[in-house]
């Protein structure tokens, strides 16, 4: 019943109703602003990514296939904006201040997560892509291999491809 009204919505906002538009895409930006934050590693790129995100997901509509998910698709769209906003030149010259942190560090980088956050920032963008969506936003598969275009065994060997990249980074020891 639920897959009946979100159809519905989709044929609604594909004929022009914003509200419509607007109820599809209420849920995913959130996991969009997450995922592009896993992305950039700056939170205001990252809402301008959703946000431009969002713009073209409103625009490019009319390609969303029929019986498509809406969340794998908007994901493919944050991906693509995340990586034409680390192509453009000022990316990598523009410096922006670290947020104030408390004087405590978050028990993730007592842990080595600032270890995990650098390895994962020097993984090319589909390696990125997959691990973040994958192991950050708790996607299946199925989906993650909608949002980058390639089929569910592709990403799978993507995706442990991907994590042994990351282990002479971060010496873990297999028991």
């Amino acid at each position: 019943m639920q897959r009946a009204a979100g159809m519905q919505l989709v044929k609604d906002a594909k004929a022009g109703d914003q509200t419509a538009f607007e109820l599809l895409l209420r849920p995913l930006i959130e996991p969009g602003h997450r995922f592009a934050s896993a992305m950039l590693h700056d939170p205001q790129a990252a809402e301008d990514a959703v946000q431009e995100a969002s713009i073209k997901a409103w625009t490019k509509l009319h390609q969303l296939r029929e019986g498509t998910e809406m969340r794998p698709w908007f994901l493919g769209i944050v991906a693509n904006q995340c990586r034409s906003a680390r192509r453009q030149r000022w990316w990598s010259v523009i410096k922006t201040a670290e947020p104030e942190r408390g004087t405590e560090p978050p028990p993730e980088d007592a842990a080595g997560g600032a270890d995990l956050r650098r390895a994962i920032r020097n993984l090319d963008h589909r390696d990125r892509t997959v691990l973040i969506l994958y192991f950050y936003l708790d996607l299946p598969l199925q989906e993650i291999s909608a949002a980058t275009g390639s089929s569910p065994a592709a990403v799978r060997g993507q995706l442990y491809r991907a994590v042994h990249k990351l282990r002479p980074a971060l010496a873990v020891e297999e028991a």
